[in-house]
């Protein structure tokens, strides 16, 4: 007995040490074994501070720089968002390292030096565990989150739901939900207001549009599963602000409870929808999954015979935050450039009237005929 007793003692505080070692070794010795390999090589950077790194620098440099309004529109907008990155690079040079929390940002500027990184270490390069960790709730293991031989399998199985042919098809949804947020828009002036935020219906509009893409007929619960996601992803990176700090995805915290019950009310209603498309198939109802992005992708992974459910609910998720925000953006900056050049507005609608004299509204077909370099146009006004 005593003896098992002292086998016991010698285990634990085996484990123990290890543990310690490996966040004394986490959060000091790599750190300054890193720092000291890239000094050798001539890339400096700011020192960091213990556990958060270079964190508060950035924050309170952002604070200050977005504390203000923008006096007039100008797309010279890195000192504003990004001061921290102009700052460090006229200290330290074209290459500098920079802490987030314990996990060291290499910034290039240099494009050569780019070049020959992305194309030597395309195989090893990624996206970080902190990356990772902070939306493994969010967006899981999905294509935007894989790394090396993962991303390249995730890829061949997604890739074929997006080829050209297959987005014909998605043009008459992209019609009909532009068609009802114009509308909400018309509603809103009828209604006497002088003033909308424009961003709220580009966001409204791509939900809309991705949620009938994906989920075709099951479009109204992929919005119910946007919704979900929205606030999944203010969670999540509330939550991923404290990463630094070991152990903390464990601690019983609000977020982390709210994140567990978002998520696992996001995967049911995923697999509610998949579970619906498979027993079609089995039970006969359809030969396919379908011909939406959802049902697309099933079929691929079927062929490959790697129907993995997890993987294709984190895919899903994936379509939802990658299709969605980014086009809500550039739809907003678009609107905001056209608003401030009235005279670019006139000759954007001349051209669509002239190519789309019918009813206005450009088909598939007819996308390339519009040639207006508008954009690019503005952009040079803006800056001169």
């Amino acid at each position: 007995m005593g003896m098992v007793m002292v086998v016991t003692i010698l285990v634990l505080l085996s484990l123990l040490l290890k543990l310690a070692y490996q966040t004394i070794s986490c959060y000091w010795l790599t750190p300054l074994r890193i720092k000291k390999i890239m000094e050798m090589q001539g890339v400096g950077g700011p020192k960091p501070r213990f556990f958060s790194g270079n964190i508060l620098d950035m924050a309170s440099l952002v604070s200050k720089t977005t504390s203000h309004d923008m006096k007039t529109i100008s797309h010279d907008i890195v000192g504003r968002l990004l001061p921290h990155f102009l700052l460090w690079s006229s200290q330290y040079g074209k290459r500098f390292v920079y802490w987030n929390g314990t996990e060291p940002r290499l910034c290039l500027t240099e494009t050569e030096l780019i070049k020959e990184f992305l194309s030597k270490c395309s195989t090893v390069s990624g996206r970080s565990w902190q990356q990772r960790q902070g939306s493994k709730h969010f967006i899981g293991g999905g294509l935007l989150m894989a790394n090396a031989q993962d991303w390249y399998h995730q890829r061949h199985i997604v890739a074929p739901a997006f080829a050209g042919d297959r987005l014909k098809g998605y043009a008459g949804h992209m019609v009909e939900c532009t068609k009802e947020m114009l509308q909400l828009l018309q509603n809103a002036l009828d209604s006497g207001r002088n003033e909308v935020e424009i961003g709220e219906y580009m966001t409204k509009l791509t939900a809309d549009i991705i949620s009938r893409t994906e989920f075709g007929t099951s479009y109204q619960k992929g919005k119910k599963i946007f919704h979900l996601l929205k606030v999944l992803q203010t969670r999540c990176a509330q939550a991923s602000r404290h990463l630094c700090l070991p152990g903390s995805r464990y601690f019983p915290s609000k977020y982390n409870r709210e994140i567990k019950s978002l998520k696992m009310e996001v995967e049911r209603l995923l697999m509610e929808i998949i579970q619906s498309r498979k027993d079609c198939v089995e039970i006969g109802r359809s030969e396919s999954y379908g011909n939406d992005l959802l049902g697309m992708l099933l079929n691929e992974m079927e062929k490959k015979n790697s129907l993995d459910l997890q993987l294709v609910m984190d895919e899903c998720k994936t379509f939802f935050f990658a299709g969605h925000e980014t086009t809500a953006l550039l739809l907003t900056w678009t609107v905001m450039l056209l608003a401030s050049n009235p005279s670019w507005q006139q000759k954007v609608r001349d051209e669509i009237k002239s190519i789309c004299s019918d009813s206005g509204i450009p088909s598939f077909h007819q996308l390339s005929k519009l040639t207006l370099d508008f954009e690019l146009r503005i952009m040079g006004d803006c800056t001169s």
